[in-house]
């Protein structure tokens, strides 16, 4: 089995569930096995630390994560058009590995929610490509073959999978958005796998 590190952070549950959605579909691939990681939170406070478990949901990430997998779904909810400040501290500590060549040459898919329609999500997914092409990954897109995609009334852009979650972030993911999640989650399982064989023959 080859591991596909689905790593994400969530406030309110909506991201988590689209990295669940993603990691059946890359379940959905033979020999694939999704690794779901998360991160803790960014204190205001500098003396505040968390738990080095969470409370519930997927572990903390390792950096031997990054290493081990053979590509990464990579998700944030929107903040003001961009990624959540805590994923952006987890990837701005990663020098070592840009240094190692870690990431290089593996896929990489991203996902995103917002309380909004037009909160920023496509803005908020070219952010996070934005180190992952430092670090060498080859970015997978959403291609409109998934007709999920031009039917869409919610979520759901060519840059990476979303949700609109409402002002009061209660809104369920809808059909399309599952759809485009599962479709996504094993195109990148499908491309990982090929560039992994390629790369041992």
């Amino acid at each position: 089995m080859q591991d596909i590190l689905v790593l994400y952070y969530s406030q309110y549950g909506a991201t988590g569930e689209l990295a669940r959605l993603i990691a059946r579909g890359i379940e959905s691939v033979p020999n694939c096995q999704a690794r779901l990681r998360t991160v803790p939170k960014v204190s205001t406070v500098c003396e505040s630390t968390a738990s080095s478990i969470p409370d519930s949901g997927a572990p903390y990430v390792e950096k031997s994560d990054l290493s081990e997998c053979i590509g990464l779904a990579l998700g944030s909810p929107t903040r003001f058009g961009n990624m959540a400040a805590a994923m952006k501290y987890f990837l701005d500590s990663t020098s070592a590995e840009w240094m190692q060549g870690a990431l290089s040459g593996k896929p990489a898919c991203l996902f995103t929610s917002s309380s909004s329609m037009h909160g920023g999500q496509e803005s908020t997914l070219l952010s996070m490509m934005l180190p992952l092409m430092h670090h060498g990954m080859l970015i997978l897109g959403l291609p409109y073959s998934e007709a999920a995609l031009a039917q869409t009334q919610t979520g759901g852009t060519p840059y990476g999978v979303s949700h609109v979650a409402g002002l009061q972030n209660t809104l369920a993911i809808s059909d399309d958005e599952k759809k485009l999640a599962l479709a996504q989650g094993r195109r990148l399982a499908e491309i990982a796998t090929r560039l992994s064989l390629s790369k041992n023959h």
